[in-house]
């Protein structure tokens, strides 16, 4: 079992760049990860995976080309680097872990969750 705590969120500009972060409890080089987002009155959505040994990764379309998932598994921690920010990226951020699967996008495969972190971008 792992926790995740996710932190970096806050209040920003449209145009500009935030970087999230979610650290393990443990170890999560044998994890898939994820990174999903929920807007208010709107259901949480997909926003990018990266594979266990951080060689794989898969973006929603709204974030191809300005959002960047990356891992250190020595410091047991995903990083989302989000640039060329939206007032429309404003949401909760959830980072997500799945145990079973060496890549993982669908939602409900996923184990363990963070409690989320909050990005505001105003236009």
């Amino acid at each position: 079992q792992v926790q995740l705590v996710e932190s970096g969120g806050g209040l920003v500009q449209a145009g500009g760049s935030l970087r999230l972060s979610c650290a393990a409890s443990g170890r999560i080089s044998t994890y898939a990860m994820g990174w999903f987002r929920q807007a208010p009155g709107k259901e949480r959505e997909f926003v990018t995976a990266i594979s266990r040994s951080g060689l794989s990764t898969t973006y929603a379309d709204s974030v191809k080309g300005r959002f960047t998932i990356s891992r250190d598994n020595a410091k047991n921690t995903v990083y989302l680097q989000m640039n060329s920010l939206k007032p429309e990226d404003t949401a909760v951020y959830y980072c997500a872990a799945d145990e079973n699967s060496y890549f993982q996008t669908r939602e409900y495969e996923f184990d363990y969750w963070g409690q989320g972190t909050q990005v505001t971008v105003s236009s």
